[in-house]
């Protein structure tokens, strides 16, 4: 899934949901997402219906939350520290997961780095900047 829509994404949570909850096989891949899903209890009744998920049109207003963007950020920055890419991420991560004492902390303060780097991205209609979203967790991993 190199560029995958809306509906792939929602359908490949929905899916992994299912087969970890059945006791099946999974993907490498697959299995970095159960785990953030067992991580995250609260959003299991969006991926039990698949029809549901589909159909749900999440608020993006500050509070709102979308379970799916959610773990596809955890998914994304799972991905990125595995082939450190951009470069330095992975050791970024590991000094704010030092500094948080969590991985999942570290995670969601790497989200908003994230996403105010894709936002950066498109508002200016530049190519996403590596170098500040690596600085950005970085300045994280360095405050109290």
């Amino acid at each position: 899934m190199l560029n995958p829509s809306q509906e792939d994404v929602r359908r490949f949570f929905c899916s992994v949901y299912a087969k970890a909850r059945a006791g099946y096989a999974l993907e490498a891949i697959e299995m970095i997402a159960s785990q953030w899903m067992d991580e995250h209890a609260e959003y299991h009744g969006d991926f039990g219906d698949v029809e549901k998920a589909l159909a749900t049109v999440y608020d993006a207003r500050p509070g709102g939350v979308n379970p799916f963007l959610h773990l596809s950020m955890h998914l994304s920055i799972s991905e990125q520290c595995s082939i450190d890419q951009p470069r330095g991420i992975r050791q970024a991560i590991e000094l704010l997961t030092n500094k948080r004492n969590s991985l999942h902390q570290a995670h969601h303060e790497a989200m908003d780095c994230l996403g105010t780097m894709l936002w950066e991205s498109q508002r200016t209609g530049s190519p996403p900047d590596g170098d500040s979203y690596i600085a950005c967790i970085q300045r994280h991993a360095t405050k109290d």
